[in-house]
């Protein structure tokens, strides 16, 4: 998994053969909750909408707690795109724009958001929930990708940003997870024929809370099996 980034490089250059949704085996040595058997994404020209199907039951699988930030691990699902990373706040050409679901209960990024709706904003990292990140390459990690590590007031980082060093967005866009089904609706115009994947990926944060803060450490499975971004938004009928 150390090539995962020039393999989404290797995407981008090679994706003009996409197709419209992406149609994956299903894959008795992977955890039935993170094996993707389909991936779609569609767009009504002011909002797309992202979905995943997978074997077993999609969100069934969180991290297990160990009560501290450093070495904490998430669980993910996610679709990289070919967008640009500025068509939602970050800065242009900075890497890979990617969409996620995700759950950590060590940790709390999304400082607007009561997802639990307890009355405290910080304490919700348990429950799924969404972010727009940007993914770069780092050998030090364990898939050989990480969240973009930025200096917060220097690098440029979408409004709703946690104001944390990576380039992760938390503009509390709630995902839907029933069944089999993960979806996703976001805020995005202009996303017609825009190419995608879908990932299912555990992320960890490093032991010494340093750059690479957050790092992909490992993949449960990627949908068109080489990261090719063979998926393609389409206009609803």
């Amino acid at each position: 998994m150390k090539k995962l980034f020039l393999m989404l490089i290797a995407g981008f250059a090679f994706n003009h053969t996409s197709a419209h949704e992406i149609q994956s085996e299903a894959d008795a040595k992977i955890a039935p909750a993170f094996d993707i058997t389909t991936a779609r994404a569609t767009t009504d020209g002011r909002l797309t909408t992202f979905f995943m199907e997978v074997a077993g039951i999609a969100g069934s699988i969180k991290p297990v707690p160990i009560g501290q930030l450093a070495g904490a691990k998430v669980e993910s699902y996610v679709w990289p795109t070919s967008l640009d990373p500025s068509v939602v706040g970050f800065d242009e050409g900075s890497g890979i724009l990617a969409l996620a679901i995700t759950a950590h209960p060590d940790f709390d990024d999304t400082p607007l958001i009561d997802e639990n709706q307890d009355g405290d904003p910080a304490n919700d990292g348990a429950d799924w929930h969404s972010h727009w990140v940007v993914l770069v390459e780092d050998t030090n990690c364990g898939a050989g990708l990480k969240v973009r590590d930025v200096s917060p007031g220097v690098d440029l980082l979408p409004a709703t940003a946690p104001y944390l060093p990576i380039a992760l967005d938390s503009p509390g866009m709630s995902p839907f997870l029933d069944g089999n089904l993960a979806r996703i609706v976001v805020p995005l115009d202009n996303s017609e024929s825009a190419s995608f994947d879908a990932v299912t990926a555990e992320l960890q944060i490093n032991e010494k809370t340093e750059a690479p803060l957050l790092c992909i450490t490992s993949v449960h499975d990627i949908a068109s099996g080489d990261l090719s971004l063979p998926g393609r938004i389409m206009m609803q009928k």
